[in-house]
């Protein structure tokens, strides 16, 4: 059973996810508190490759408000747990040209919290144009068929 935490809302947006894993990630106790308060962010994040370990950066996860001197810092480092097979094809996925590694969502499994990370090539602006222009056609169409089948 998983129940949806947080959701990257740009990852789709500025990427294109051509591969998807989930990975474990190590917490602390306040922090686990504050995500099943709902307290964090992926918006800014995104996970490199730093002496063999993967880690995600920039994921905001807020202080707990009873936590007092057991708070971590919201913004620090954390370590994803995947194993080496995992990693060593990671590195060979991120080592090409453009590829990178980007939190899609967060969510508990059996009460434990994984991250899914995708494996993302960069957006031109015309591709996010493109995307958007196809969205409102699908859209505009969608609309025109429910008024035709109105009547």
């Amino acid at each position: 059973m998983t129940k949806l935490i947080a959701k990257n809302p740009i990852a789709n947006h500025n990427y294109f996810i051509t591969d998807s894993l989930e990975a474990g990630i190590v917490l602390y106790g306040t922090e686990i508190k504050s995500i099943r308060n709902n307290k964090v962010n992926l918006k800014d994040s995104y996970a490199i490759i730093k002496e063999g370990e993967v880690y995600i950066i920039g994921m905001h996860i807020s202080n707990y408000e009873h936590g007092n001197m057991y708070n971590k810092n919201p913004l620090r480092d954390r370590k994803l747990l995947l194993n080496r097979h995992e990693i060593n094809r990671l590195i060979g996925l991120v080592k090409q040209k453009g590829y990178s590694l980007i939190p899609i969502s967060l969510y508990f499994k059996n009460n434990i919290v994984k991250i899914s990370l995708g494996i993302g090539k960069g957006k031109k602006l015309y591709d996010k144009r493109e995307v958007l222009a196809k969205k409102e056609a699908k859209k505009n169409i969608e609309k025109a068929f429910r008024e035709k089948n109105k009547f």
